[in-house]
């Protein structure tokens, strides 16, 4: 966090006529929000990078989309825009995963020092409106879509292990062809049937519509990203919002379109898994729990876990041909892409939830119930699933900065050439932006 600071003052330094930075909001820690602002035009464009603290990437393309636009001049004078890049909007989280941000990078160093907030406590969501938004981050980030009314939000995300895809609010003619040919000429993979978008509308090959948020459980809202969020709510101000995810390791299959040989046995295989994995982690974590009153910041990483073993069991029911999990919505047609997306979500869930168990029981200075073996057991499992079932290969940050970079710029150029929108705010309860509170029961 702080180099992301001392490269943006740097570069204002060298740029002091094209380029500005100022704080525009504090963290809950007391960490500085810092906005890179490059360009005068009236046309604005907000990037927002480190809005999931695990997912670095972010921060990396916002300095290298500020430097391109203060080497080119057709992205601001030529434009008539403004590019304002907040450097990250989770320092916070981004701190806590400083354990593997050094390096090397492997997926075990990842998993056992990786943090991600509680689903409360990430600054993107909306869960009771935005009029009841309760994070400061979230305040300041609400506040800047109010300030700059921007005719792009670009808000930048990394897959941990997977493929890359674009999520929209609003249709990109285009956009499918240009992220093709990025993924194509980078060598990363683009994620077909991303678990995420399982239920989305399809725009184009690895390019999704975001849909209106909706009335949910908590269940939903996580595994869904049904809740109302600071991806929607510009769009009373005619913001387009492009979500574009970057993955750090990358795995060929998810980019498989044809039919599965065997859809019912993977899916089997997954939910069973998932539901095994997940009885091991609740049984650990139940043995563990009293010893940590005294750990210092075992709050902040029991949120998260608690988050993920509340819907382990709901998934493996949804994705399990053999069980109905009473929601009556089916499973969509799944290609080979699909089913390989979902053998990965499932190892998410599991990993990182061993990772943060490992984590606290680390931090508390001695193990009285014996649990870090099987810890180290089922990360070590979850690693080489991913390593040698999935093929999963690290694709260098380099590439990654670059292939978000490119997405970026590509939106940019497509939401340009949309019609101005009517900016005035839609009313209360109505329209696409209207805000739905969610999940208080």
């Amino acid at each position: 966090m702080d180099e992301l600071g001392a490269r943006a003052d740097a570069l204002v330094a060298r740029h002091p006529r094209h380029a500005r930075l100022r704080r525009v909001g504090t963290s809950r820690a007391g960490a500085p929000l810092l906005l890179l602002s490059v360009g005068r035009g009236s046309r604005q464009v907000l990037v927002v990078a480190g809005p999931h603290a695990n997912e670095p990437v972010g921060g990396a393309t916002a300095l290298r989309l500020a430097e391109r636009a203060v080497a080119d001049l057709r992205l601001t004078e030529g434009a008539d825009a403004t590019w304002n890049l907040l450097l990250c909007v989770d320092p916070d989280g981004l701190r806590r995963n400083e354990g593997w941000l050094s390096g090397p990078y492997t997926l075990g160093r990842y998993a056992r020092n990786f943090f991600r907030p509680g689903f409360l406590e990430q600054p993107e969501w909306l869960p009771d409106g935005p009029d009841r938004a309760a994070l400061p981050e979230t305040r300041t980030l609400l506040g800047l879509q109010e300030e700059l009314r921007p005719f792009l939000q670009c808000s930048l995300h990394g897959v941990d292990v997977g493929g890359g895809f674009v999520e929209l609010t609003h249709e990109l003619p285009g956009i499918a062809g240009r992220v093709s040919h990025t993924a194509a000429r980078l060598g990363v993979p683009r994620e077909l049937g991303a678990y995420d978008t399982l239920y989305w509308p399809q725009l184009g090959p690895a390019v999704y519509r975001i849909p209106p948020p909706r009335r949910g459980d908590f269940t939903a809202a996580i595994t869904e990203a049904a809740v109302d969020s600071t991806w929607c709510h510009p769009q009373r101000y005619g913001t387009v919002t492009a979500v574009v995810e970057a993955p750090m390791w990358g795995v060929a299959a998810v980019a498989d379109a044809s039919p599965p040989s065997d859809r019912d046995a993977m899916l089997r295989f997954v939910s069973h898994t998932l539901r095994q994995d997940a009885r091991r982690l609740q049984r650990l974590l139940a043995r563990i729990r009293p010893h940590l009153a005294a750990v210092p910041g075992a709050a902040h990483l029991l949120a998260p876990v608690d988050d993920y073993l509340l819907v382990c069991p709901g998934l493996a029911d949804t994705w399990d041909p053999d069980t109905d999990d009473g929601s009556g919505r089916p499973l969509p047609p799944m290609s080979t892409a699909h089913l390989v997306a979902l053998r990965l979500a499932g190892r998410r869930l599991a990993l990182r939830t061993a990772g943060l168990l490992h984590q606290l029981v680390t931090r508390a200075g001695a193990d009285p119930e014996g649990v870090l073996p099987e810890l180290d057991r089922l990360v070590d499992e979850g690693c080489a699933d991913y390593l040698d079932g999935c093929g999963a290969r690290w694709i260098p940050v380099a590439r990654q900065v670059e292939y978000q970079t490119r997405v970026v710029l590509a939106a940019f150029e497509l939401a340009g050439r949309r019609p101005a929108e009517d900016p005035r705010p839609v009313e209360a309860g109505r329209g696409p932006g209207a805000a739905v509170p969610m999940h208080r029961e």
